[in-house]
């Protein structure tokens, strides 16, 4: 290194002679002196772009400067994989300073958590689960172990914030803080946040003690290719198992897809075709995607097949070829992924997109016309975070013993996620999950009676992902849906749930399980490509309207892209016009084509005082001569009674709040509000 760093001259040595590295990347240069300085920072860089070297070089720096001892360091992921992957890494690193790491989650045996305890690590490497499980537990004396800390990093700032899993980590948090006497500094990473001040503010928690926040960005570095993205349209599953089992022989190629039921259909047809597949999804167990990316990360001419457990920074080596099997949902996730590919010196990060339909094209144009443009999501975290704020009352009594009401706001400050905590407590009180004994609150026979088996480890485990269904025939998984999209148990017999092209009479409806059972029926047939059922944002469903409308993402594009854009153009030329939305007149009623999206279609059946089931993200099916700009967009979508099940500690709140919370998590006032602001165009149907 031509110039000091700001770092520990150790660091500084074993950068150079450790990992051979001429100089820190932007990113790490940038982050020194603001993380050094203990301000809460929000790292921000492409994937592979070094943000956790930008986060610990500084804070191993400053830990040698100040004589930090114990557990000065709390290194926070959403995934269990992601910090396995990451304790060689941060071992080498400390081992430069005389420093230790550990790792601490659900996977690590009782004689190794009993090391940790007995010589505390300076970086533990862990989840919000089992820091809460430490808090609770009567094993750890939670006071010394943590009486030392200093920091917490938070990587994958982006999967916490979007989640009630981030809820849960900022709870978490002030509690921690509560027992050092402290305010810890936070340090975010994330590649991919359209709002990162937003994000970081909402990272800091409480504004108790708050300091200053930084977003730090390392800057474009030097002569950066443009990615080479392209895409095709192959028509079938089979055609992309045989285009990919031809295209770059010889290569390591990660295959995206958006649902485990494709991903084993594609890997099943590539081992058809004599090609070395590996696969990675949630239902496969730990071990087995383990044994499937370490031997991944070791071949050459080799396809691994996935969903989105391998979008997250897990390191599988060095990549060749990143393919899109149709779209994901988001442009964040497209960035994630694009991000796996040209971090092989003289590599360029390069995506392939293979349309299996004409719904595919579709939705990747909408997707690669958003990218161009610069668009990514903002992150928002779920709104109105009820149920969790019944979950840390109850973990507090199984932390403390005893509590008084008085007590809460000094445990979590103002955090939103207690803005209606009293109320909560009042129910927990009523129904008996808490009792009341001279003023201090304890543990009560509801809450041992729901959640006291095996330790009360389901009021502290895992919390649920979106509230979609499983939708299954017979034995065989067709997708996933969103309660807004079943039609009421009434209609069910009228209409059929359509779904990857086909009509589904629904049997029957395991709101325990989560899951829709279905038996195929002749679709009843106005809808012209399969059921969008999973909600996409408003932004992603009105991209789709434009690219109907003509627009073409500058992007690669094969010789047969043009012919299945024009396809689909023409099939849709009834639903969209240049000069607004369109509104077809209907034998029972009539159509609003609103490309708003799933969510935004619901809260402007709400805002009609209209039934806000059997939703799709393009349409509204409404009574003629309603008027969809006449909708009130503040109305909040009913949803089932029970579909409350799919909100983890629901059965701790009151059940009307309950169903309240599930509802405004599956609203849109923007974009209602939005598509209230169009003009209409009227079109009888033709």
């Amino acid at each position: 290194m031509s110039n000091a760093t700001g770092l520990d001259p150790a660091i500084e040595y074993h950068v150079v002679n450790s990992l051979g590295w001429p100089g820190l990347r932007p990113l790490q240069e940038a982050a020194v002196a603001p993380v050094r300085a203990g301000d809460d920072c929000v790292l921000l860089a492409p994937t592979a772009g070094g943000k956790t070297e930008a986060a610990t070089f500084p804070l191993l720096s400053q830990m040698s400067t100040a004589g930090w001892s114990g557990t000065s360091i709390l290194y926070v992921t959403p995934l269990r994989a992601l910090l396995n992957n990451l304790l060689p890494r941060l071992e080498s690193y400390t081992a430069w300073m005389g420093r230790t790491t550990a790792l601490w989650h659900g996977d690590v045996g009782p004689a190794e958590r009993r090391r940790i305890l007995a010589d505390r690590p300076d970086i533990l490497l862990t989840t919000p689960e089992s820091i809460e499980a430490m808090l609770v537990s009567r094993t750890v004396d939670h006071s010394r172990f943590f009486s030392g800390l200093q920091a917490v990093v938070i990587d994958e700032l982006h999967a916490f914030a979007g989640s009630d899993r981030g809820w849960h980590l900022l709870a978490v948090l002030e509690r921690v803080e509560r027992v050092t006497g402290r305010k810890l500094q936070r340090v975010g990473l994330s590649a991919t946040i359209g709002n990162p001040r937003a994000v970081g503010e909402w990272m800091q928690g409480s504004t108790d003690g708050r300091g200053p926040m930084r977003i730090v960005e390392g800057g474009a570095a030097a002569a950066v290719p443009e990615p080479e993205v392209t895409l095709d349209y192959v028509g079938s599953m089979e055609n992309a198992a045989t285009i990919i089992s031809r295209m770059h022989r010889g290569e390591k190629r990660l295959v995206f897809l958006e649902s485990r039921r494709r991903a084993e259909e594609l890997a099943f047809l590539l081992r058809e075709r004599d090609v070395q597949t590996y696969v990675s999804h949630s239902s496969l167990s730990v071990d087995e995607r383990r044994r499937s990316e370490q031997a991944f990360a070791e071949a050459q001419d080799t396809v691994i097949v996935a969903t989105s457990t391998l979008e997250l920074g897990i390191d599988i080596g060095d990549l060749d070829r990143m393919i899109q099997i149709d779209a994901p949902r988001t442009v964040s996730s497209f960035l994630q992924r694009l991000g796996r590919t040209g971090r092989r010196a003289g590599g360029i990060r390069n995506a392939l997109f293979l349309a299996t339909d004409l719904d595919g094209v579709l939705d990747a144009a909408a997707l690669l016309l958003l990218w161009k443009r610069g668009f990514v999501e903002d992150v928002i975290a779920p709104p109105h975070p009820r149920h969790l704020a019944a979950q840390q009352l109850l973990a507090l009594a199984l932390q403390e013993g005893r509590f008084a009401q008085s007590d809460i706001s000094d445990w979590w400050g103002d955090l939103p996620l207690m803005a209606e905590g009293p109320e909560i407590l009042d129910y927990l009180r009523s129904a008996t999950f808490l009792v009341e004994d001279f003023g201090l609150l304890s543990i009560g026979p509801q809450s041992e009676k729901v959640f006291g088996k095996r330790h009360f480890i389901e009021l502290l485990s895992s919390f649920v992902a979106a509230p979609e269904l499983r939708v299954v025939a017979g034995t065989k998984d067709i997708g996933f849906v969103s309660p807004l999209s079943l039609p009421t148990p009434a209609d069910r017999d009228l209409k059929p749930l359509v779904l990857a092209g086909r009509g589904w009479h629904i049997r029957d409806v395991d709101w325990g399980r989560f899951t829709v059972w279905v038996e195929e029926v002749a679709s009843k047939g106005d809808v012209k490509w399969p059921s969008d059922a999973i909600a996409l944002s408003y932004e992603m469903t009105q991209a789709r309207r434009e690219v109907l409308l003509g627009q073409t993402p500058d992007v690669g594009l094969s010789k047969r892209v043009p012919d299945a854009l024009k396809r689909v153009r023409e099939d849709h030329t009834p639903e969209v016009s240049e000069k607004g939305l369109v509104v077809q007149s209907r034998e029972h009623g009539q159509r609003f084509w609103t490309w708003a999206g799933l969510k935004a279609n619901a809260t402007l059946l709400a805002g009609l005082g209209l039934e806000s089931s059997a939703v799709e993200n393009d349409y509204l099916d409404v009574p003629v001569g309603t008027d969809y700009r006449t909708a009130d967009a503040n109305q909040v979508p009913s949803v089932p009674t029970e579909a409350v099940a799919g909100l983890k500690f629901s059965t701790a709140m009151p059940p009307a709040l309950a169903a309240r919370t599930v509802g405004e998590r599956l609203a849109d006032p923007a974009g209602a509000l939005a598509t209230i602001a169009q003009p209409r165009v009227r079109r009888v149907e033709q």
